[in-house]
């Protein structure tokens, strides 16, 4: 691909800028300084720096974050904090953008991709795509919980709910808590912890595991990123291919 094109589909300027910026040698592929824009590069391989500061190339980019808490699900707001704050300067691509939405105090799984069809994909109402959830309940999860889940719960304003998997990990009576998992496959305003309060729970902490075939990894602390696998992103292109 030639070189200014490849950098103003990445959102780095217009092909003119970018006519500008090689002029005045600000720009080096694999080290060495670029001289005409029509010269060609291999996306996937190539290093390239603006000013010394190494540029992310591939065009299409899939990142899996762990979302920690007082961030919000966006790609900028002017008072507060978003996920698109937590990826580092090379690795912003044109197009990244969250897939869906987590609650600000909501952690957990939350994909990035500038691959806006498989975002829709997944987003989309009727391709029910599972998303599960862990959270932390004060109150007693019981029998009855799981049968209403199962059923479909009725929420407070009379929305119904589209039949959800609940199981119970653990309950204490000592400290009137349970912890529980959750699945669902739709994505009403707070729905989970609507779900919880209609049946006299209260959601302390909610963190999502996965979504569709992509889970969590465990190995990723609140805050950080890592780039998709290859086997994570062929199943996530088998699920889109079924949908």
């Amino acid at each position: 691909m030639r070189i200014d094109k490849l950098l103003s589909n990445l959102g780095i300027g217009t092909r003119s800028k970018i006519k500008k910026m090689i002029k005045q040698k600000q720009i080096k592929i694999n080290g060495e300084l670029v001289k005409n824009g029509k010269d060609q590069l291999e996306p996937d391989t190539a290093q390239v720096t603006i000013d010394g500061h190494p540029i992310a190339t591939q065009l299409t980019k899939y990142f899996m974050l762990n979302k920690p808490q007082n961030v919000i699900t966006a790609t900028k707001d002017a008072t507060q904090r978003t996920v698109l704050d937590l990826i580092a300067p090379e690795d912003i691509v044109k197009g990244l953008a969250p897939v869906g939405r987590l609650d600000k105090d909501t952690t957990g799984l939350l994909l990035l991709t500038n691959d806006g069809q498989l975002a829709h994909q997944l987003l989309a109402p009727h391709k029910h795509v599972a998303k599960t959830y862990q959270a932390t309940l004060d109150g007693i999860a019981t029998g009855d919980t799981v049968t209403r889940f199962n059923a479909g719960i009725q929420l407070k304003n009379g929305t119904l709910c589209k039949p959800a998997a609940l199981k119970i990990i653990s309950t204490s009576e000592k400290d009137d808590q349970s912890i529980v998992e959750v699945t669902i496959t739709e994505g009403k305003y707070h729905q989970i912890k609507r779900m919880f309060a209609a049946c006299e729970l209260h959601v302390a902490t909610l963190t999502r595991i996965s979504m569709g075939p992509l889970k969590l990894d465990s190995t990723l602390k609140q805050g950080q990123y890592r780039p998709l696998t290859n086997n994570e992103l062929q199943q996530l292109t088998k699920i889109n291919k079924m949908l």
